[in-house]
């Protein structure tokens, strides 16, 4: 049994408003719901409120890992930054609202310079110390330049912080062609959340993409060997059930949520 908590991200559910997102976390068993920023966003265009959403998760009991996401802030230019920079301030805000420590900030998907994209990444740390709620940093295995574990620790390491942190994700690793044993190479405090999924073993790795994830124990990775290095680290936080299937957001939210806990239990008791 490893020693983690089990989390769902609103992605796997997509469509489904975030009041009833959190309904449907509860009652299938989950601790913790990782929310979008889009979720949250048309629930304040409707009237609604973050202390709304606050009450409905502490009712049901439920952690917030992460809000997702930040973009464009790696490459911004020194013209654009500041509002930027604000931009991103008002988005930690709201996650510290809704009690998450960490907003996951995606990485460029192009070229760009990691001196500036480290800087940035420090910045935004230190807005962060002021908010309590602080940016992860996430590779993604089909961008260029942040595609692996060691890509996203470089950036880390540049941006030296005590809550510098990345997310960690089996599918990221295998879609950018890393190893799960690069996993050792982190300590504990450096994984914001551990994102929880499997891939088919076809399309080919270069050719998958969000899309093409399934359930744990549905496709052909290592997942016992993925849980050991992580637990490995020191880490005792949230495994977080991530898909983006079309097929999955056509059906009843709450059975789709319930199959998935029933896969990551499996995973966790092998």
């Amino acid at each position: 049994m490893f020693p983690f908590g089990l989390s769902l991200n609103a992605s796997t559910i997509r469509g489904t408003p975030i009041l009833r997102q959190i309904e449907v976390a509860a009652h299938a068993g989950y601790r913790a719901l990782e929310i979008w920023f889009a979720d949250t966003d048309a629930h304040l265009r409707t009237g609604g409120t973050l202390s709304e959403v606050r009450r409905a998760l502490d009712d049901a009991g439920l952690t917030v890992p992460t809000l997702i996401y930040l973009g464009g802030w790696f490459e911004a230019s020194e013209a654009v930054w500041p509002r930027t920079r604000d931009d991103c301030a008002r988005r930690l805000e709201q996650a510290a609202t809704l009690g998450a420590a960490y907003v996951i900030a995606g990485p460029p998907v192009g070229d760009a310079e990691v001196s500036r994209g480290a800087a940035r990444y420090r910045e935004l740390l230190e807005v962060g110390d002021t908010i309590g709620a602080w940016p992860a940093f996430e590779f993604l295995g089909f961008v260029k330049q942040y595609c692996t574990v060691e890509s996203a620790l470089e950036v880390l390491e540049l941006a030296p912080h005590p809550r510098a942190a990345t997310v960690l994700d089996p599918f990221h690793i295998f879609r950018g062609g890393g190893s799960f044993e690069s996993i050792a190479r982190l300590r504990a405090q450096q994984i914001a959340v551990s994102h929880f999924n499997d891939t088919p073993p076809s399309p080919s790795r270069s050719e998958q993409h969000d899309k093409d994830r399934v359930f744990p124990g549905d496709g052909h990775l290592n997942l016992k060997r993925y849980l050991e290095l992580l637990a490995g680290t020191g880490y005792r936080g949230w495994l977080s059930l991530e898909l983006f299937r079309e097929d999955l957001w056509a059906r009843d939210p709450l059975e789709v949520a319930r199959l998935g806990i029933e896969k990551m239990r499996v995973s966790l008791n092998q």
